[in-house]
């Protein structure tokens, strides 16, 4: 019975090595001869490859089978031989016997359970080389992937360099131009002193030319003066004398006498008197006229008008859309029947003032931006702009085209007004400079240099009051081309204004601040006026004193027009409602009757106690 349980156990062994063999996927290929030994000893390499791959997992398992077996055979060959004498012996190894077998059974059965695992692990094994397989298929799919996008990293850094290579020359070209643009700027400033430097050589010359002319007329005339003094007149006397006359020697010697004195007497009424009566006053005429834009008229003083008593406006009369764009000042002409407004749009809008009303008259243009201040001539048929383009500009009322155009300022033009001296303007401008220029040639006859930004100005006799963004007010002498008084002010000026009788001075400030100074003491005292909700708008805004110079008037950042009462100081009225911006500029009329205010958003406001 032992021998049947090792045959057993060596037909499970061989069964179960069978099955492992299969479970292997061993093809035994058919063939004979020389082939036949090839695959033999292919399938034994195979087994042994597996019986080393599966003998580390089962070595305890198959050490206790292999002393098993050993006992089993030891059992075998002591029963063979030795005789079953005893019974008591024999029984005990029956039952060892039985042991022996219940547990080759039992050996047996672990060993298929362990095959049996063997084989679920080799499934398992299957599953995970083909998910390794799929993962190593992805893991070339992403490699190829990764070396694409290396690729375009690559390509992508070779574009950058290319980009930045242009970049930089991109870069290279414009330091170059930008240097060129400087050179360009300087070269500029330095064409425009040429410019102006040789214009004041042509006008030099002129004046010199004009000069000579002068004398050498002048000289012409003297010598036909003494000429004609030296030239005798013949007169008839005898028509003249009476007719009964004494015939006497003595009475001829009296008329030979008489008729000597008659002579000396006529001696420079000579036939020639009517040419030198001309000439004397074609002298005079081209003295005065020279080479001038303005015409003899244009050079008369003309008669103004002089306000007793200004009206306080307490309504609006008119509210319009004046300009396109917004509107940064507006001015009454002297016979206050004319306005004129001027605009960001670059034209100057001339207004007629009748029966509280205001209707387009004309459109002044000429100027390449925008305007900032206007002026009109004491006549009231000139007026005169600043403007953005670093020029002033003149115009005649009765032609759209401007008549002149004055050029010499580097940056924009802020102030521009006539002097008493019809022919001559004064212009200020953002380049700290204020030129004094002469309209009869044309040119800047004076360039006075300050300190700061000039925001105003404003021209008395032989005076010049600027104001400036460093808070200073200059007072100008032009005929010492010299700074003669310096009046501080508490911020920025924005704005200046005169009095009609030039004895008030009027400014206002950026600290929200009015302020008005006596120019008879040509003292640091003033007197301020301020009112609650009044601000200054802008570094432009402009106030103004009426015409009796009893009431001050300025436009608030929200769109309220302010009136003060000079005597008292204290705010006469508010205008408010009308405008829906900041008030850039306020001008009262010279008869006192209305008051206009113009905003940034193109509206202008006609107001008056009518």
């Amino acid at each position: 019975m032992a021998a049947d349980g090792v045959a057993s156990s060596r037909r499970t062994r061989t069964d179960s090595a069978g099955e492992s063999e299969r479970s292997c996927g061993f093809v035994v290929p058919g063939g004979d001869g020389g082939s036949g030994d090839t695959w033999r000893r292919h399938i034994v390499r195979q087994l042994k490859n597996r019986d080393r791959n599966q003998s580390d997992s089962f070595q305890d398992l198959i050490h206790f089978y292999s002393r098993l077996l050993d006992k089993s055979s030891l059992t075998n060959g002591i029963l063979s031989r030795r005789p079953c004498t005893d019974s008591s012996s024999v029984s005990s190894l029956l039952n060892q016997n039985d042991q022996l077998k219940n547990t080759t059974g039992e050996l047996a059965f672990q060993v298929l359970e362990l095959q049996q695992q063997i084989k679920i692990k080799l499934l398992v094994l299957d599953e995970q080389d083909s998910s390794l397989l799929a993962e190593r298929r992805r893991l070339a799919g992403a490699f190829d992937v990764r070396q694409e996008l290396q690729g375009r990293a690559v390509q992508v850094q070779e574009e950058n360099g290319a980009l930045k290579m242009e970049y930089d020359v991109l870069l290279e070209r414009q330091r170059g131009a930008e240097t060129r643009l400087r050179e360009e700027k300087v070269r500029e400033g330095h064409l425009l002193e040429d410019m102006i430097h040789l214009k004041r050589q042509a006008a030099a010359r002129m004046n010199s030319r004009n000069e000579r002319r002068s004398r050498a007329r002048e000289a012409n005339l003297q010598k036909e003066l003494q000429s004609a003094a030296r030239s005798k007149v013949a007169i008839d006397s005898s028509s003249s004398a009476p007719t009964s006359r004494s015939t006497s020697p003595k009475n001829e010697h009296q008329d030979k006498s008489a008729e000597r004195r008659h002579t000396r007497l006529f001696r420079s009424a000579s036939a020639t008197s009517p040419r030198i009566l001309t000439s004397i006053r074609q002298l005079f005429d081209r003295k005065r006229r020279g080479h001038s834009v303005c015409s003899l008229e244009e050079d008369q003083m003309s008669p103004v008008g002089i306000c007793l008593s200004a009206r306080v406006p307490a309504r609006a009369l008119q509210v319009l859309e004046a300009h396109e764009q917004g509107i940064n000042t507006v001015r009454f002409s002297s016979s206050s029947d004319l306005l004129a407004t001027g605009g960001t749009d670059r034209v100057i809008k001339l207004w007629d003032v009748r029966a509280g009303s205001l209707t387009h008259r004309a459109t002044l243009d000429g100027s390449t931006e925008g305007i900032t201040c206007v002026d009109f001539d004491s006549a009231g048929s000139r007026i005169l702009a600043a403007s953005y383009d670093k020029s002033a500009l003149l115009w005649r009322l009765d032609d759209s085209v401007p008549k002149l155009t004055l050029t010499g300022h580097s940056r924009k033009v802020t102030a521009a007004r006539f002097s008493p001296s019809l022919h001559q303007v004064v212009t200020g401008s953002a380049d700290r400079t204020i030129r004094l220029w002469d309209l009869h040639r044309a040119a800047c006859v004076q360039v006075v240099d300050v300190a700061s930004y000039c925001s105003d100005l404003v021209c008395s006799e032989n005076v010049i009051i600027s104001g400036h963004y460093d808070c200073k007010i200059r007072v100008w002498d032009t005929r010492a081309v010299s700074c003669v008084q310096e009046l501080p002010a508490q911020g920025k000026v924005t704005s200046l204004d005169l009095s009609s009788d030039h004895r008030q001075l009027l400014s206002c400030c950026r600290d929200d601040c009015l302020q008005l100074v006596d120019l008879r003491r040509w003292s640091n005292d003033r007197t301020c006026f301020r009112a609650e909700g009044f601000k200054c708008g802008s570094d432009s805004t402009k106030a103004v004193i009426s015409p009796d110079g009893c009431f001050l008037a300025a436009g608030s950042a929200d769109g309220t027009v302010y009136i003060w009462n000079v005597s008292n100081g204290n705010l006469e009225t508010r205008l408010p409602d009308k405008h829906s911006s900041s008030i850039s500029a306020v001008s009262w009329s010279l008869s006192g009757e209305y008051v206009v205010s113009v905003d940034k958003s193109r509206r202008a406001v006609l107001w008056s106690d009518i």
